[in-house]
């Protein structure tokens, strides 16, 4: 690796994934960022790699990363964040992100998913795999599940993941990953999007609001 560019906006992490790296990697040309506008303009700088944090100020995660993208062409992203946000990520991966490595992870887990990605790997913790075969076979297949229809139905209705959890007798981490698979199986990115699309398909009936 020649050049790195990391992007956090907590100065104490973004400090230490800069000394974690040049540690690993001595030789290469370090650069910074404290947001998405200063990350897609040090982008110019043609980094090798570019270490993320999602949620950051200067734009909403997906237009951030996906600027970043456009500016880094030739970059492997490696998002580092704490967000559990399924469908978000799964938008990424679907974006071609490299990997995702949460802010939780032991130093040594870091560094393995960097290797990997800069070999030409992809790094995903088991859940979001798991979630990226699935959705991506039922893409292929043009198959939505009951239950998902089931979920689509009841975020249409406008109910929370607490609310759809108590509707269906689920647990809120089972009603998270169904809802996550159930936007990305009609190719949505949020909720909005989701009930949307399901109707246009033909999958609900359209929720409609009195005057």
């Amino acid at each position: 690796m020649n050049r790195c560019l990391i992007a956090d906006d907590h100065p104490l992490l973004l400090d230490s994934l800069a000394l974690l790296i040049g540690a690993r990697w001595p030789a290469a040309e370090l650069f910074t960022a404290g947001n998405f506008p200063e990350a897609v303009a040090q982008a110019a700088r043609a980094p090798d790699l570019c270490i993320v944090d999602l949620m950051m100020p200067g734009a909403e995660p997906l237009a951030g990363v996906l600027a970043l993208q456009a500016a880094a062409p030739d970059a492997r992203l490696l998002i580092v964040t704490g967000s559990d946000d399924d469908a978000l990520m799964l938008e990424l991966v679907a974006k071609g992100i490299a990997g995702f490595v949460s802010k939780r992870s032991p130093a040594p887990l870091l560094l393995a998913a960097v290797e990997l990605v800069l070999a030409g790997g992809r790094y995903l913790p088991d859940r979001l795999a798991t979630l990226a075969v699935t959705t991506a076979n039922r893409r292929q297949d043009g198959q939505v599940t009951s239950r998902q229809i089931e979920v689509l139905v009841l975020i249409a209705a406008g109910l929370t993941n607490k609310a759809i959890a108590k509707e269906l007798g689920l647990s809120p981490a089972t009603v998270k990953t169904h809802v996550a698979m159930a936007i990305a199986a009609v190719g949505a990115t949020n909720r909005t999007e989701a009930a949307i699309r399901a109707a246009a398909a033909g999958l609900i009936q359209p929720v409609v609001t009195p005057p």
